[in-house]
């Protein structure tokens, strides 16, 4: 029986009885690329959430490595986060800790590296998204918006994950710095985490890293595929949804 990296199935959550996940269902091969796309509110986020084990759902599977993780403990579940980086929408780093000691946290944290061995792979996850040793002491506040984005993916990374989750990674971005993120996700899958699920309102970020694209509407997909038939279905509410999305 395959191993799939993430197996979803039949998902369902609500807030406030207003349910956001309807159903919904899909497998992660390793070594592939899934962006999940859908409006404001449509439940992206909450979705990425259950794969990373921070949320419960009401009903439904989630498989990550092949374990079933919707009633795992927050013990049970620290092996399997340890194999896995989240890339928070707003990078949530911490403000009064400088950059080396924001990338550096994860591993503080949970391994038993020595301070030099910490000072290296910091180093070097930071030369992977194109940052060298000169932003070690500067505060979040001191970066733009481009480069903290940069930096809690190189946080993400450190802990030497195989698979990356990435929240919203290029919203608040201008275009230039919209591009620097997407062609640094294809680099990491040519190089250290091959296997990662993004979501995005991006049109063109969706375009540049998907193996898969997937539209989140009314709690469901609507319709999963390689993007080049996702971006030309026949579907009226998906070409709907993708011409609000371009503009």
């Amino acid at each position: 029986m395959a191993t799939f990296a993430v197996e979803v199935v039949n998902l369902r959550k609500s807030f406030d009885r207003a349910e956001v996940l309807r159903g919904v269902s899909f497998r992660l091969d390793k070594g592939e690329t899934l962006v999940v796309m859908g409006g404001s509110g449509s439940g992206k986020t909450v979705l990425l959430r259950h794969a990373a084990g921070l949320l419960r759902p009401d009903a439904g599977e989630v498989r990550v490595f092949g374990r079933n993780i919707e009633r795992l403990s927050e013990e049970e579940l620290l092996p399997v986060r340890r194999r896995m980086g989240y890339v928070f929408q707003g990078a949530a780093l911490f403000d009064s800790l400088s950059v080396h000691d924001n990338v550096a946290f994860p591993l503080r944290e949970h391994t038993s590296l020595s301070e030099g061995e910490i000072h290296e792979r910091v180093v070097h996850v930071l030369s992977l998204v194109g940052l060298g040793e000169d932003v070690l002491p500067l505060l979040p506040s001191e970066l733009s918006g481009g480069m903290r984005k940069r930096v809690g993916i190189a946080r993400a990374l450190v802990i030497e994950p195989e698979l990356m989750l990435f929240d919203e990674p290029t919203a608040g971005l201008d275009p230039t710095n919209s591009k620097v993120v997407g062609e640094l996700i294809l680099e990491l899958k040519r190089g250290p985490c091959d296997t990662s699920i993004v979501v995005t309102h991006d049109v063109e970020l969706a375009r540049t890293v998907a193996d898969r694209l997937a539209i989140l509407m009314d709690g469901r997909f609507a319709t999963v595929g390689r993007p080049d038939e996702v971006m030309t279905s026949g579907e009226p509410a998906v070409q709907a949804f993708l011409a609000g999305e371009a503009r």
